[in-house]
Parts: C-alpha cells; sequence; structure tokens
C-alpha cells in the first residue's frame, strides 16, 4: 500500500522487517516509543492500567473499558470500543 500524494517513489514490502534492517529497525524505535507513551498515558488514565498492558487488547484492558467506556486516546476502530455500551 503507497501513501497517498507522496511524491517519491515507494514499493510496499511484505514481511520488511526480516528483510531489511532498516525496516526492523525503525520497528523497534517505534514499539519503545509507544510503550513509552503508554507509560505516560497510565497517568493522565490510571484506570485502565496503560503501564501494564501498553494498550493491547488484553483481559485487564477489555474490562477497563466495559467498566469505564474508552478514553481520550482510545481509537474508535479498536475492537473493545465498539461495545453496545458507548
Amino acid at each position: 500500500m503507497c501513501l497517498p500524494g507522496a511524491s517519491l517513489p515507494q514499493e510496499t514490502l511484505i514481511g520488511g522487517d526480516a528483510l531489511s534492517v532498516s525496516i526492523a529497525a525503525a520497528s523497534v524505535l517505534a514499539k519503545v516509543t509507544r510503550d513509552r507513551l503508554m507509560e505516560q498515558y497510565h497517568h493522565q488514565y490510571p484506570q485502565y492500567g496503560f503501564a501494564k498492558h501498553k494498550g493491547y487488547g488484553t483481559a485487564e484492558h477489555l474490562a477497563a473499558l466495559t467498566e469505564h467506556g474508552p478514553c481520550a486516546i482510545h481509537r474508535r476502530t479498536f475492537r473493545g470500543c465498539s461495545v453496545k455500551k458507548f
């Protein structure tokens, strides 16, 4: 999938993490950055337990969504946010 509006040449590389050191490194950096952000969000929204599950759809996270509903940082496309209660 290419980025619309990008003027540079693009190529889709399925399984790029295993084929390119640059892609693998970017993936690691993105994960570490996201985990750190989730730890910061934990202080703002402690009822969700972001410091523990980092926003992944664990049973604990889904239970918190059922109890508290989604907060401002939840993606509305996340499966736990589609519960009829919301």
